[in-house]
């Protein structure tokens, strides 16, 4: 799965909405405690140096290491929110477990963070990251995101799935579990399982957005109402009729919903 991801992923081409006009991503190499990680950039023709950055992290349930597979979600945003997006080549089982992924995250949304304002926001497993870096930023006080965005997102990794016909299925979980958390107990830590921090104050506004059918989306759906009992801003989007390729299975409304999402991006990115 890991090697083969760049030949076998093929979702959202269909959404290629706006952005197929900027150039081929410049690769960056971004210092963290693992050592240099990549991180794809893509850049509108109005950004300059110190400017604003969505940083995105991709899904793959920890086990695809193909950031490419986002490539017409960073160049939408880029184009349409007007913001540098930078796509994390963080590294993914076997070759390294929890929280190698988590911690690289983080570390270059800081390095971000030091240039300009900076949201965060993945896919599913890279919507669980995204989550956890905005806890690590505030537990540590290492930057303030400015709005995370957390799309049909992996929150808890502690807790079987439930059986049936939905695209995560609990084997699927049970292999992510043994690759990338194959120490029971570091499932229920936070940065692992955001759905179980203890506290959720002082994180960053959420956009939030599950699908009907998907198996994901009890996480989705309870992270968001403990955010608004904590005082946090979300903003929660359920997708009718859809399981977790919420976007690529109803491209009409995914149009809506990818609007408003690069407007959430520009305004939590602007310099007033």
């Amino acid at each position: 799965m890991h090697h083969t991801a760049r030949w076998t992923v093929r979702y959202g081409e269909g959404l290629r909405f706006a952005g197929s006009d900027l150039p081929r991503p410049t690769r960056l190499r971004v210092p963290t405690r693992h050592g240099n990680v990549t991180a794809w950039s893509y850049e509108p023709p109005a950004w300059g140096d110190g400017g604003p950055s969505h940083v995105h992290l991709h899904g793959g349930a920890w086990l695809m290491r193909h950031p490419f597979m986002d490539d017409w979600w960073c160049r939408y945003l880029a184009a349409t929110a007007g913001v540098r997006v930078l796509n994390v080549d963080f590294h993914t089982a076997p070759y390294a477990v929890f929280p190698q992924a988590q911690e690289e995250a983080h570390d270059v949304a800081a390095w971000a963070a030091g240039q300009g304002p900076v949201s965060v926001g993945g896919f599913s497993s890279g919507g669980g990251m995204a989550a956890a870096v905005c806890l690590m930023a505030r537990d540590t006080g290492s930057f303030p995101p400015r709005l995370q965005v957390l799309g049909v997102p992996a929150l808890d990794l502690a807790t079987d799935v439930p059986g049936g016909t939905g695209q995560i299925s609990p084997s699927l979980r049970a292999l992510v579990r043994r690759a990338y958390f194959p120490d029971a107990a570091s499932r229920r830590s936070p940065y692992a399982s955001p759905l179980l921090a203890e506290d959720l104050t002082g994180l960053p506004r959420a956009l939030v957005m599950t699908a009907e059918r998907d198996t994901l989306r009890r996480d989705g759906d309870a992270y968001a109402r403990r955010l608004r009992e904590a005082g946090v801003e979300v903003w929660h989007d359920v997708t009718p009729r859809t399981d977790h390729y919420f976007l690529t299975e109803d491209p009409v409304r995914a149009r809506t919903t990818m609007g408003r999402v690069a407007v959430e991006v520009a305004a939590a990115l602007s310099p007033a």
